[in-house]
Order: C-alpha cells, then sequence, then structure tokens
C-alpha cells in the first residue's frame, strides 16, 4: 500500500488523512491521485467503496484557496443521498483548513433557505445536476472561478437524463477547468461524454480485487413470473434477521413487492425517486440504523446508500445489463466480509443471464428452489426501533445531547442505543426494539439539552 505522505499534499490534508485512520491509498487513489494533483483531467472507473470521494475530495481541496471567497469547485452526483454522503465526505477531508464554506444543492429541497446560504459565494458545491444549472440560470450560483468539475457516478446521471443539463453547466462555467469524472461502469455514453468535456484526460480502470469477488457467492434461481413473490419471501425468510437489499427494474415493482413483503410479516420498506425527499431520507436512516431489515429498490435509489457490511443482495428482477449485476453485487461482501448475491430469473429473462454469463466468462451457478407450501404471516422484526426527535442542527442538537438524555433521565444503557442521525430539523435514534417504547415515554416526559422537543417513533 503506498502511503499519502508520499504525495504532494498541503499538510492540513495530511494531518486529515491520518486523522480518519487512512492508512494507505486504494488502487483508485493510487493510481489517480498524482494525475489529478498534477491538474490532468482523469476518467476513473471504480465502484462505490472503492475510495473514490477521497481521491478526487483530496484533489478539489489542494487546488482550493480558502482566502479567496468565490465558489472554486462543483461535485455532481445523480441523487440527493449520494451528494449528502460526499458533502460529509469532503467535510471530513477539509476539517483542518479554517473557513471552508461547503453547500449542498440538491432538488426536492426548498429553494428559499438555499438562496439565502448563497448571498456569499460558497468554496465548494455538491449537488444533483438540475438544481445546480437552476442556481447558475437565476445567477445565485456564479460558476466563473470554478477550478475543478467533479462528475460522480456519471454513468448513473446519464441513465436518469441529465446529460443536457451537465452540457449547460459546463457552458456556464470558467472555461478552463479541470474535469475529473468517475464511472461504475464505461459503456459508449460514458467515452462520448469524456471526448466532449475533458482535454486528453488520463484513463484509470480498477479492476475489484480478487479477494473480493471469492468472498461474494453467488446464486442464479429461475422461476416461474407467478411464483416469484414465493420465492423471494421463501428465501428471505431463510436469512431471518439479515438486513437485505433487494432490486427491482420497476418503481411500481419496488412499492408492490415492499407491500406483499410486509403483509406477510417482514421488516421490509420501498425506496425509489417518486417518493418525497423527507420519505426517502426516513428510509435509509432506518435500513441503515438496523430498524428496517429489507430495503427493497430500484438501482439508481439504492446508489445512495452506504451500508459496509451488507450480508445479502438479492435481484427480484435480473438487471437489465451485466454493468448493473455487478454494481448490485458488489453492494454485498465489502471489506473482506462474506457476502451472498441471488438472483431470481424468469424463462423469459434467460437472455439477460446469457450475457452476465459471457461478460463473467464462466458459467453461471443456478441452484434448484422448492417452493414450500405457503405458511401463515411470519413475523421477522428488524432489532432497532427508530424514534424522531422534532429537532437538529438547527436547534444545536448534536448526537452527544440525545445519547446523554437517553443514558441520563431515561435510564437506557449505551449498549442499547443504535446510531444516530441528526439532519437540519429532526433527528433519529435507532433504540432496541424492547425498550423502545419506554425510551420514548422518558424522553417525553424528560428535556433533552434542558428543552421539551416532539418526540415519537417511525414504525
Amino acid at each position: 500500500m503506498t502511503a499519502f505522505q508520499t504525495l504532494p499534499l498541503k499538510p492540513a490534508l495530511l494531518a486529515s488523512v491520518e486523522t480518519l485512520g487512512y492508512t494507505g491509498m486504494t488502487p483508485v487513489q493510487a493510481h489517480s491521485l498524482p494525475p489529478l494533483l498534477a491538474g490532468r483531467d482523469v476518467i476513473a472507473q471504480a465502484q462505490t467503496g472503492s475510495g473514490k470521494t477521497a481521491a478526487f475530495g483530496l484533489g478539489l481541496l489542494q487546488a482550493l484557496d480558502a482566502d479567496t471567497i468565490r465558489l472554486q469547485a462543483l461535485v455532481l452526483c445523480p441523487t440527493r443521498e449520494l451528494a449528502d454522503q460526499v458533502s460529509k465526505a469532503i467535510r471530513k477531508l477539509a476539517a483542518n483548513i479554517p473557513n471552508v464554506k461547503l453547500l449542498t444543492l440538491c432538488g426536492g429541497m426548498p429553494l428559499g433557505p438555499q438562496l439565502a446560504s448563497l448571498a456569499h459565494d460558497p468554496h465548494i458545491v455538491v449537488g444533483t445536476p438540475g438544481r445546480v444549472q437552476e442556481h447558475l440560470k437565476r445567477g445565485s450560483l456564479h460558476g466563473g472561478g470554478i477550478k475543478v468539475l467533479v462528475l460522480d457516478e456519471a454513468d448513473r446521471m446519464l441513465d436518469m437524463g441529465f446529460s443536457d443539463a451537465i452540457d449547460d453547466i459546463v457552458s456556464r462555467i470558467a472555461k478552463h477547468h479541470q474535469t475529473l469524472l468517475f464511472s461504475a461502469t464505461y459503456p459508449e455514453a460514458i467515452r462520448a461524454a469524456s471526448k466532449r468535456l475533458q482535454s486528453d484526460p488520463v484513463e484509470v480502470t480498477v479492476e475489484a480485487p480478487a479477494t473480493a469477488e471469492a468472498a461474494i457467492e453467488q446464486r442464479f434461481i429461475e422461476v416461474e413470473p407467478a411464483h416469484k413473490l414465493d420465492a423471494l419471501a421463501q428465501l428471505l425468510a431463510g436469512e431471518r434477521g439479515q438486513q437485505t437489499l433487494v432490486f427491482c427494474n420497476m418503481r411500481r415493482d419496488v412499492d408492490a413487492v415492499a407491500q406483499e413483503l410486509d403483509r406477510r410479516g417482514f421488516s421490509a420498506l420501498p425506496l425509489h425517486g417518486d417518493m418525497e425527499q423527507r420519505d426517502r431520507d426516513e428510509v435509509l436512516v432506518r435500513f441503515a440504523n438496523h430498524s428496517c431489515a429489507i430495503l427493497v429498490a430500484t438501482d439508481v435509489a439504492a446508489r445512495g446508500l452506504d451500508i459496509a457490511a451488507l450480508p445479502l443482495v438479492l435481484s427480484y428482477d435480473i438487471a437489465h445489463d451485466p454493468d448493473t449485476h455487478t454494481h448490485r453485487i458488489g453492494r454485498t461482501g465489502r471489506a473482506g466480509q462474506a457476502g451472498m448475491a441471488i438472483t431470481l430469473c424468469t424463462p423469459r429473462e434467460r437472455p439477460k443471464a446469457a450475457n452476465i454469463e459471457e461478460m463473467q466468462g464462466a458459467p453461471l451457478p443456478w441452484r434448484p428452489l422448492k417452493l414450500a407450501p405457503p405458511r401463515g404471516k411470519t413475523l421477522n422484526l428488524a432489532p432497532m426501533k427508530t424514534v424522531v426527535i422534532d429537532a437538529g442542527r438547527q436547534d444545536k442538537l448534536r448526537p452527544g445531547d440525545i445519547l446523554g438524555a437517553l443514558t441520563g433521565d431515561a435510564g437506557l444503557d449505551a449498549k442499547d442505543i443504535g446510531k444516530i442521525d441528526v439532519f437540519a430539523t429532526r433527528a433519529y435514534v435507532a433504540i432496541t426494539r424492547a425498550l423502545a417504547n419506554k425510551a420514548l415515554e422518558r424522553l417525553r416526559a424528560g428535556k433533552i439539552k434542558g428543552r421539551n422537543f416532539r418526540v415519537r417513533s417511525l414504525d
């Protein structure tokens, strides 16, 4: 592993890298950072979890002049969830550089507060193409000083129809800037975008390490369309309590499958782009904090999901193309953990399976599934329950304040309190399911940080 100290990084960035515990560069960082720091355009193929955010984050922070108050770096992401994730990562890397202003600008959020935040230019903007384009058109965002443009998960942005918006954004920012393009796949549309937007880019392709591939066990199961839901329920019942990500190709199927699983007693929630942003936020929080066991999602919606140890990924529909299939199964078996990827395939979907087989260069591991007679409702509850506090960062509420209230007046043990997420106007805390009602009563009766807030359960 190559050390970050071998790079010409600012001392403040090296200090952040050390604080964050990065022991050495990942392959994508080792290959992309030297040309990136030299000011070259870079096109990099890298999966989620490969360390690409730190690569472009360090690059844009190295080029940043914090004393000059103007927009200098723009990062475009396909979804708000991913934009939030990227913003958090860059803020951590910038922790030792004083007065860096970063704004997250995404659609689905009120325009007013964003316009107020833009009264003074930020140094860095992370956002979705539609909303960034809107601000540039309005003149509330000034792109003339941009030195670095990053297109993160560019393949998904093109899939979502953002190509024209990206071209328009590029026409409205500084003519001479560095363009960094990161994509999980290299379809023809990405190569065309690179030719259009980049100048003599350095191409970086990082193959998934063989150890990671070996950690994922794949299974393909042929099933008749009429029996798909029964097969899904049977497979999930066999993995009782395991966090599972179920992929559907269509948004309407996401809702139908999640509802049917819920009816059968599984702790399942849907996630897709037609949902209100707040509902999507809450679903992601509940899945990440283990108060929902099964997440049924489209490929695009799942891009904002950052779960380190996901034991099972299940494709209810076979992916449209081999690259998407590879991206799905890469969600499990991370960081050396064992993972399982199961794909249901109807007879009509066999040609898609053949395409995957061709790309993998090896026969697919088909497994028979003997369907058992349907059983009654099986209760398959998640281990945690989410409690919502109607207060957040705007009320100067921090995770430590919530933890203190729960372990103090509410009398809970710290081991019974899970992940705490604090947003602008609300906070979510995961509590061991058996103790959640007790915690709710105590929080309602007591105070947090000396104040009374509305507290409720999400289940």
